[in-house]
């Protein structure tokens, strides 16, 4: 083998030896300084707009997307003693509409739903074994599936208190006998600063947790 050609080998084998220590310091660096999971999904305190009672709806010019504000009338219901006003909630934006004009209804029934788009968050679980290192005022990268390119600001506001096992239909009963013990995962609360109006409710995203 001439000189030239084992230099070479040499630069190479030295290059990936970098590459490697690189990348073990960077893995080592995200994996002690950082939370991540992409069980995650944008939420959003959810209203409804329902009936006061049973009648006949009147009024009702209100569409996905239309911007209310709270206690807003939004129309009437006729009844047989005259008429009671429709009002909203809470301020939000009409994420669902589930009737239209003229429409009888009974009293309690839901008209429509609102969420407030200015005050999203967004929910993640996280494994029970890493909630030792994670506390509220951390600090938390978000990556939403509707706009990737942008990485959001936010703040974890709140740990939950019960896993996401007890909230299941299901449960986690075993009449077998057998146990496997599961790494149980706890919801928690991440507020988004200055979301853009490519995030909605239910987006998939990923969330980075600083634990420095």
């Amino acid at each position: 083998m001439n000189r030239g050609r084992l230099v070479l080998i040499n630069v190479i084998g030295l290059i990936i030896i970098i590459a490697a220590l690189a990348g073990g310091a960077y893995y080592y660096y995200e994996s002690t300084n950082f939370i991540k999971t992409d069980e995650a999904k944008v939420s959003g305190e959810l209203y409804t707009i329902v009936a006061p009672a049973a009648g006949k709806l009147a009024d009702w010019d209100l569409h996905e997307g239309d911007s209310v504000s709270k206690d807003d009338k939004v129309a009437n219901v006729t009844t047989l003693d005259g008429k009671e006003a429709v009002k909203t909630a809470a301020q939000g934006t009409i994420v669902k509409t589930q009737v239209h004009d003229e429409q009888l209804v009974q009293a309690g029934q839901t008209l429509a739903q609102t969420i407030n788009m200015e005050d999203l968050s967004i929910t993640a679980n996280i494994e029970e074994n890493k909630l030792k290192d994670i506390e509220k005022g951390d600090s938390v990268d978000i990556i939403i599936d509707g706009d990737p390119d942008t990485v959001f600001e936010g703040t974890l506001e709140q740990i939950g208190y019960a896993t996401t096992s007890v909230f299941s239909v299901m449960g986690n009963q075993n009449s077998s006998g057998n146990y496997t013990k599961v790494t149980q995962k706890v919801p928690v609360k991440i507020s988004i600063k200055a979301p853009s109006d490519k995030v909605l409710p239910g987006m998939n995203a990923e969330v980075k947790i600083s634990t420095k």
